[in-house]
């Protein structure tokens, strides 16, 4: 796996970008944000809850980062026609996306497949991979009228080795695998857009702790401590790197 956890960014690494992060408002999504705005992108700031991205929007103004923006989106019952809206939406405000950072998603039951409800099974897929890919078909028009633009998947360590009971999740990530290798394989030789994944690792996020409630949270790395990666892959110097998968933390020794 290719690994830049100890990557040093520039402070303007992302000035004059324009970046959409989903499932924003806490954890992974909104470190990310808050991140890349202090490097000088302007996010967009997507999620379900619109009180927590309101918060994400008031931290990223009050530190005197670019403006950013609120799109609330509901990833369980959005439509392909609601994803073809927020494209128009973003081309009237903006004309153009330079990246796209894929982090919301849900973790389901941690069951035997045996016993998996079907409904979660759905919902699961649903959040976790055909949102995705409705969002990615509507948003690459947009994303082509940049000159360096960056997709980032989020995976899991369990959707690159299957795990016991981890159903819809670990599914739901291997097929994520597969949507950014397929989509960085059409588009290497044509498009100047690069496909990436990355496994944030062992981070310390509500998800983490509803999976494994007996852990330690301070044992664990914060949201904070994995964004050299992230920042990697959304700035230039990531520039020519797709159809890759990367980890955000160094492996357990």
């Amino acid at each position: 796996m290719n690994c830049y956890f100890d990557y040093s960014a520039p402070k303007d690494l992302l000035k004059g970008r324009v970046i959409v992060v989903t499932g924003a408002g806490d954890g992974i999504g909104r470190s990310a944000a808050l991140s890349f705005a202090a490097h000088g992108a302007t996010v967009v700031l997507m999620g379900r809850t619109t009180s927590k991205l309101e918060k994400v929007y008031d931290d990223i103004e009050q530190a005197g980062h670019p403006q950013p923006a609120i799109i609330p989106i509901h990833f369980e019952g959005a439509t392909p026609h609601d994803y073809e809206m927020i494209a128009g939406k973003l081309e009237e405000e903006f004309g153009r996306l330079d990246g796209v950072l894929f982090n919301a998603s849900i973790l389901g039951l941690r069951t035997p497949i045996s016993q998996y409800d079907t409904d979660i099974w759905a919902q699961v897929i649903q959040v976790n991979l055909n949102s995705q890919f409705y969002m990615t078909r509507a948003l690459l028009p947009l994303l082509e009228k940049s000159t360096d633009a960056s997709i980032v998947y989020t995976s899991s360590s369990v959707g690159r080795k299957g795990r016991a009971y981890w159903g819809a999740y670990a599914v739901s990530k291997f097929a994520t695998e597969g949507l950014m290798q397929t989509l960085a394989d059409e588009l290497e030789n044509t498009s100047s857009i690069r496909v990436n994944s990355i496994n944030p690792g062992a981070t310390r996020t509500s998800m983490r702790a509803y999976a494994y409630p007996a852990e330690n949270p301070a044992e664990v790395r914060t949201p904070e401590e994995i964004m050299p990666t992230y920042l990697y892959l959304m700035g230039a110097d990531s520039k020519g790197t797709t159809g890759q998968a990367f980890d955000a933390q160094p492996p357990k020794i």
